[in-house]
């Protein structure tokens, strides 16, 4: 396993190899510099004791500040390529992992979550940023810092050099241990601050039922006691913090009285110059911060690999629908006319459903024909109206547009010759006049106004402020059902797509409004309509009726065959006039 990580690190690194090489030799660089600068004071505070002069003095100084200063530039400007290329990786991945997303089918997005699914664009993208940029750079770091200090360390005295470092691994020790806490705290203070957030962001959304319902005590205290979490966690992660730090800096005191108290000694003796034991006690500090974050720099690494490989699943699941290698040409239909739509034994079973959702289904539908689709709740009108999009998975050679086998035909030229209508049409946070040519977002004002008429849409929207600029908010939600639903229809209408798919897309508008919006549709006669629907009033007005029931087409017909034979549409019609009447005398 932790050779196909590597593997993945290097593959990622592998665009950005020639920034990350110099990155490296810049950081081989700063090391070399970072050595010689206490060799130079050790020169210089050993020339101190045998008599100076000041030209010697500074020069000497101006060469070590020359020196510090091109460290420091040197060290920036590795900073700067190691974390860019982590940025920049950052920048791809998520930019794979959206455009990833476009290509799935939506019934994979709702089933997995969309809360997995962001966790994994972000969290685990900002991980894998922190492996291939932090940790990259801090554990290149330390192994030049150890690679270069420790030999120039042990010439000048071994046994010295050995003692004061040795203290060193209790300091990754505790790191490892601290480290691995502070993750976990850091994690949950996280979760805390997304469940703060997620509160925050639904009681804004649902404020209408809070203040219905006067529940804003319930709601406060709800966020009182996950505002209550979200401190203790961030105390519990700060506390931890405030006793790793000082240990750290207690054992590098304890190593360098250690030195002075040895060296001291070795002082005396005459076995070690001044300059030596200043030189040792520099290269001693030097490898302190290292030291020190080589621990968070391995839990970081290992995080990254995680979280690496979590990503990689992500991006390795292919969408069950896709386009065919070699896809066929949708033939275009006539201008003026819509397309002909045919089902040839239609079966369509979802994973691990115990039933199929569509039994050998069979019609066909006339290039510029309105039909309606009918049935009891779970027949499979939804299941049908996704089929024909291909929003789930179609088998070959039963469902056909205009003669091609909608599994023959590239994905993106089929759905742009099917609109389809949901029953809860998705609106986006922007003004009403982008929500309408979101489907053409190039289309002029006067097509964006011509589609709202046809949806019955103009009187509403002259009654807003601001027009067609008026925001929209999340969902739709400054909107009413039945204005949210014909802003969905107008949007399909503007891109004169032939055939237009209504799944109970007039569930939320009134009788009237529904036929006066069907007859300005239908005038048009350059459209082929499909129209679900749990209104047969709505329905009878159609050019012919399929009724669905367990998933099987039972009977086809006009409305006023249907209403005189026994079967499920009578019964459909029956109940619905019943309905109507009670309502009437209510």
């Amino acid at each position: 396993m932790a050779a196909i990580r590597f593997g993945l690190i290097g593959r990622y690194l592998r665009p950005h190899r020639r920034t990350v090489l110099l990155g490296m030799a810049a950081l081989v660089v700063v090391n070399l510099l970072s050595v010689s600068i206490p060799l130079l004071v050790r020169g210089v505070v050993d020339d101190l004791q045998d008599g100076f002069s000041v030209a010697d003095v500074l020069r000497q100084a101006g060469l070590i500040i020359a020196l510090a200063t091109l460290m420091g530039a040197v060290r920036l400007w590795s900073r700067m390529l190691v974390f860019g290329v982590g940025r920049q990786v950052e920048v791809e991945l998520k930019q794979r992992i959206f455009d990833h997303m476009l290509r799935q089918e939506p019934g994979w997005v709702q089933t997995t979550g969309s809360g997995e699914v962001i966790s994994r664009a972000t969290s685990d993208v900002e991980n894998v940023r922190r492996l291939l940029g932090f940790a990259v750079l801090s554990l290149t770091n330390t192994a030049l810092a150890y690679a270069l200090t420790l030999p120039a360390m042990l010439a000048i005295d071994p046994w010295l050099s050995l003692a004061a470092v040795g203290l060193y691994p209790l300091m990754l020790v505790i790191v490892r241990l601290f480290g691995g806490r502070m993750m976990k705290q850091q994690r949950r203070q996280q979760e805390a601050l997304a469940q703060l957030s997620d509160l925050i962001q639904e009681d804004l959304s649902g404020i209408s039922a809070i203040k219905i319902y006067g529940q804003e005590t319930t709601e406060r205290q709800a966020f009182a006691a996950r505002n209550r979490r979200y401190r203790d966690d961030a105390l519990q992660l700060a506390r931890t913090r405030s006793t790793l730090f000082p240990l750290l800096e207690g054992i590098s005191s304890v190593s360098l009285l250690l030195l002075l108290a040895l060296g001291s000694g070795q002082l005396a003796s005459g076995r070690l110059s001044i300059g030596d034991l200043v030189a040792l006690i520099l290269f001693v500090e030097r490898l302190v911060f290292p030291t020190a974050l080589l621990g968070f720099t391995l839990n970081t690494f290992q995080t990254g690999q995680v979280s690496l490989e979590r990503v990689e699943e992500l991006l390795r699941r292919e969408p069950e629908i896709q386009s065919p290698q070699h896809p066929q040409p949708l033939e275009r239909p006539r201008p003026g006319s819509g397309v002909a739509l045919e089902a040839r034994g239609l079966t369509v079973r979802y994973p691990k459903a115990q039933r199929l959702a569509l039994d050998g289904v069979s019609f066909r539908l006339e290039p510029g024909e309105l039909v309606a689709v009918v049935g009891p709740v779970g027949c499979g009108k939804t299941t049908l109206v996704r089929a024909i999009g291909r929003m789930v998975e179609v088998p070959a050679g039963q469902l056909w547009l205009n003669g091609s086998d909608v599994t023959g035909v590239d994905l993106e030229s089929l759905r742009r010759q099917v609109a389809l209508v949901p029953q809860e049409g998705f609106l986006f946070t922007a003004t009403l006049a982008d929500n309408l040519r979101y489907g053409d977002p190039e289309a002029d004002q006067g097509s964006v106004e011509r589609a709202a008429q046809q949806a019955r849409l103009e009187a509403d929207i002259r009654g807003f402020p601001d027009g067609y600029s008026t925001l929209v908010g999340e969902r739709g939600i400054t909107l009413s059902g039945g204005q949210r639903q014909r802003t969905a229809l107008g949007r399909a209408l503007l891109v004169q797509a032939p055939l237009l798919v209504l799944d109970d897309a007039l569930a939320s508008v009134d009788n009237n409004t529904a036929a006066a919006i069907l007859e300005a549709v239908r005038q048009q006669r350059q459209r082929t309509i499909l129209m679900v629907s749990h209104q047969l009033s709505a329905a009878a007005a159609c050019d012919r009726i399929l009724v669905l029931d367990g998933g099987r087409l039972v009977q086809e017909g006009h409305h006023n065959t249907l209403v005189r034979q026994s079967g499920t549409y009578r019964r459909l019609w029956e109940r619905e006039q019943a309905e109507q009447q009670l309502s009437r005398a209510a």
